[in-house]
């Protein structure tokens, strides 16, 4: 088997001056020391998540090997990992086996669970990344040969990357993304961050913004592909579920008559409180159009937070129902489920399925967004062309959100009394709804074939190693 040096290209070296060389070397001397101290969060962590507790060994790159020269794909969250989906069932499709890394027990059994096909084949692994130690990153490079590393997203761990590149793995980040507010960050902590991105040699942008402010950085390559999760498949089985589940309710339309559906995805801490007003208002203006009260489909984005939130809801008189209580794995009734005409909440308390939620419903709002957090995937409601509203926080969807608050796809709201007038507007006038569809539509469209565009740049690429 060839050496992770062999097919090498000629490029520039990584450090580039000795002054982020020192500041490498120090910051992996700090994590030396504080070793102790991030296993024992880690193990703390276990305490709610047994999964921080299992593969600890690979924490310090004991990776499953039986690969021959994979393509290595980092993705640190379950998040990232799904969005990365598209690019790695292309990477198999071409005949490339797949190691991945992740950073986070969510994201590692959304690796498995994404690809257990691919796994069961053994052209696929998946591992923990290991920590920022040069010699367990060395250990993993030494068992698994990679023929090439692709970070997801946004990714500058310092040590990994150097020694990636001292290692002779030739390194790329796809779906990348660097925002406004990482960029006021980097600045004021003296632009270490920002060096670092230089050790890729390929950099696979979201948009022309991001683009430039690699370029800016000195990225040596640098690209613009598009983002991966626009070519998400969307599951037709959640979606079939959703309709059949409408029809009995009658909550498919907004015409008159019907009941509104609006869906509250990926709420946060901070944000159940301020999306209980909006309910209240919702409720309050259409009962003075003499429309039926709104069924709210409520998800929190930590499975962690399930029970509390549905006491929150109770607490504020709201009628839940959850979905773990009333559906059965297939999503179909159960014969205790509840009549929904008596039910202002169904709360999504389960994973994967967000599709199932995002097609019961008509209205989007996306969490994190009313808390200074940046926003949550607005990509997958506007997959089911639905209209799709966020807070003040958005920067961490600037792509998407910047092009689609252009295209009128996308409404932003910097209080709740607006969000709530805007929801209303929208549930009870079927031309301004049907306006909305269409842009959702033509928006998810122009900005399909991500996946493509990066497996153009990215073969070549990955054939001159």
């Amino acid at each position: 088997m060839a050496s992770p040096t062999s097919t090498r290209t000629a490029s520039r070296p990584f450090p580039p001056n000795w002054r982020l060389s020192v500041l490498i070397g120090v910051y992996e001397m700090l994590w030396y020391l504080l070793l102790p101290v991030f296993l024992l969060f880690l193990w703390k962590r276990g305490q709610r998540e047994p999964l921080y507790r299992a593969h600890w060994a690979e924490r310090f790159g004991a990776a499953p090997t039986e690969l021959d020269r994979p393509v290595w794909v980092h993705s640190a969250s379950m998040g990232e990992m799904r969005g990365a989906a598209p690019l790695v069932r292309a990477l198999l499709a071409a005949g490339y086996p797949v190691f991945i890394t992740t950073l986070t027990p969510a994201g590692r059994t959304a690796a498995h669970a994404l690809f257990a096909e691919a796994v069961a084949a053994k052209r696929l692994r998946v591992s923990y990344v290991p920590l920022e130690l040069g010699w367990a990153v060395r250990r993993l490079i030494r068992r698994v040969r990679p023929r090439a590393a692709v970070m997801t997203e946004i990714d500058t761990w310092p040590v990994l990357l150097a020694t990636i590149r001292r290692q002779g793995v030739p390194l790329a980040m796809a779906n990348a993304q660097y925002p406004k507010k990482s960029i006021v960050r980097d600045r004021q902590w003296g632009g270490f961050r920002a060096g670092i991105f230089q050790a890729y040699e390929l950099v696979l942008c979201k948009s022309e913004t991001h683009a430039q402010r690699f370029r800016d950085v000195g990225c040596e390559r640098v690209v613009i592909a598009g983002e991966t999760r626009f070519d998400l498949p969307v599951s037709p089985q959640q979606i079939a579920a959703a309709l059949a589940l409408l029809a009995p309710w009658q909550l498919a339309t907004a015409a008159p008559g019907r009941r509104p559906v609006l869906c509250f995805a990926s709420a946060i801490v901070g944000e159940d409180e301020q999306f209980i007003d909006a309910i209240r208002q919702v409720q309050a203006g259409l009962q003075a159009a003499g429309l039926p009260p709104p069924l709210v489909v409520y998800v929190p984005r930590s499975p962690q937070r399930f029970d509390a939130v549905v006491q929150l809801f109770e607490a504020a008189g709201l009628r839940v129902a959850r979905r773990s209580r009333m559906l059965d794995a297939a999503l179909q009734p159960t014969p205790d489920a509840p009549d929904m005409s008596g039910i202002d909440v169904l709360m999504g308390d389960s994973l994967g399925e967000m599709y199932f939620y995002l097609a019961l419903s008509q209205v989007v709002v996306v969490g994190a967004s009313f808390v200074p957090l940046g926003a949550h995937n607005v990509i997958e409601p506007l997959a089911l062309k639905k209209p799709v509203m966020v807070g003040p926080s958005i920067w961490g969807i600037e792509y998407p959100g910047v092009e689609a608050l252009a295209a009128g796809v996308l409404q932003q709201h910097l209080t709740i009394a607006s969000l709530s007038a805007a929801l209303l507007q929208l549930l009870t006038s079927p031309t301004d709804y049907a306006r909305a569809i269409d842009g959702a539509e033509a928006f998810y469209a122009e900005h399909g074939g991500a996946t493509a565009k990066h497996m153009a740049t990215l073969v070549p690429w990955l054939e001159a190693r």
